[in-house]
């Protein structure tokens, strides 16, 4: 059985649907444009090979998986469509006004690519 099999019995249902992973239209102009492959939530949106569908292009969920705001890289925010963690960290506080940014926080990241149609 393989890892990932593993991985997906042992997370929790999901808290939204898949629809709503991605919906901030410069997030979803990054994804069209393949410089963001990752969607940070504070739930679970989607299942490892559940599909996502933006403006007609179809995208496969690769991993899901909790992280710590704490262990969040640069190269965590470059998946996300930013240069770096505090540009990830100023747009993400920007849209949730009084929302604290503490390194014990956990989000579930969910890691996607293109469908070759």
């Amino acid at each position: 059985m393989s890892n990932n099999t593993d991985e997906q019995t042992e997370l929790p249902p999901k808290t939204c649907s898949i629809e709503r992973l991605v919906t901030v239209k410069p997030d979803v102009e990054k994804v069209l444009a393949g410089v963001k492959t990752s969607q940070r939530r504070n739930g679970r949106y989607a299942d490892v090979g559940e599909l996502m569908e933006l403006q007609g292009h179809h995208f496969v969920v690769e991993k899901v998986y909790s992280q710590s705001l704490g262990e969040l890289t640069d190269e965590h925010a470059k998946q996300e469509g930013f240069e770096n963690v505090e540009d990830y960290k100023q747009t993400i506080l920007s849209y949730h006004k009084g929302m604290p940014w503490l390194p014990h926080m956990r989000v579930w990241v969910h890691e996607f690519r293109p469908v070759q149609e």
